[in-house]
């Protein structure tokens, strides 16, 4: 079950946003985990909210006036309802100075006490998209994901069927591993899926006859990738387990596969003897950042070959 402590979050978003830790210091092991969140009907993280507190209560300029201007029995009476909440930690954002009875509170419940020069939507967006990706289920798949020519792609395919030495030959081209064999997925956006190699994998390849190969000491630094978000699966197809010619020799139809209810773009290739499948996968992705854009080959020939159809009827019908 994916989960972050307090502390962790604070260590890994200190520098980028400067953060201090001003008081709550006892509850830095306090945590969050998706299951939990999943289950309140709390927001992740957000500006102050007493009646729908969010996990992480973020406190601009605007609620810490807000604060300053209450009487000491309404002020008391939030602080209390603050305090009975699950919340994890509060940050004060954009240089507001804390209020004593903010302060009083953390160190009170152990709620961490946390503090930022940057403005609150620029703490909520660093913090949800960091939250988001930390916290994303993650799932496994068998295969191996590279970055080639800046898109994602997953080859997969049968075991022996060659997807080590095909991403031998494209990290020799200069593109980039993220993981073999064991590619860990995390759903970090509705349509975006993120893949890594678990600590314990990353950086090798194992290639048969080879063995393990470690690419980082091979190729350097710029033959890896930590994460990748996938866009594109290529699919190798071995030798004898279909026939080749059943595939469309002009697919007009998109391929695509779903994983963790994202539909993947997918191309198969045929692995036969004397194919450059190296030259193929990178082709393929070119083509694919072209129908991105609006261009697609296939449907730009088979219009240009109707029309020319259409030419000729109309010159036997004269």
């Amino acid at each position: 079950m994916p989960q972050i402590s307090i502390a962790q979050l604070f260590e890994d978003k200190r520098e980028k946003l400067d953060l201090t830790w001003e008081a709550g210091r006892d509850g830095s092991d306090r945590q969050l985990d998706d299951e939990t969140i999943a289950q309140s009907a709390q927001g992740v993280v957000g500006h102050l909210n007493f009646m729908h507190p969010n996990w992480v209560q973020v406190l601009s300029d605007i609620e810490i006036d807000y604060l300053n201007q209450l009487d000491p029995v309404s002020l008391q009476q939030n602080m209390q309802q603050l305090a009975q909440s699950s919340i994890a930690c509060v940050i004060v954002a954009g240089g507001a100075s804390v209020p004593a009875s903010l302060r009083a509170l953390a160190d009170a419940t152990r709620i961490p006490l946390l503090r930022s020069p940057y403005s609150s939507l620029e703490v909520i967006w660093l913090l949800r998209t960091y939250l988001g990706r930390v916290l994303a289920p993650p799932t496994t798949l068998h295969g191996v994901l590279l970055d080639v020519l800046g898109m994602g792609v997953m080859i997969t395919g049968e075991s022996g069927v060659g997807k080590s030495e095909l991403a031998l030959e494209l990290v020799s081209r200069g593109h980039g591993l993220v993981a073999d064999d064991v590619v860990e997925l995390r759903r970090i956006a509705p349509e975006t899926l993120e893949g890594r190699c678990p600590p314990m994998l990353r950086d090798f390849l194992e290639v048969r006859g080879l063995g393990v190969l470690n690419i980082r000491t091979i190729f350097g630094e710029t033959a890896v990738r930590r994460r990748k978000s996938m866009k594109l699966i290529v699919h190798l197809l071995k030798p004898g387990s279909a026939d080749p010619n059943s595939l469309e020799r002009l697919p007009i139809n998109d391929v695509n596969e779903s994983v963790m209810g994202v539909n993947i773009r997918k191309v198969i290739i045929p692995v036969i003897a004397g194919r450059n499948l190296a030259v193929l996968v990178e082709a393929a992705v070119r083509n694919y950042v072209l129908q991105l854009r609006g261009i697609d080959s296939t449907k730009e020939f088979l219009a240009r070959h109707e029309q020319e159809m259409g030419d000729d009827g109309d010159q036997v019908t004269v």
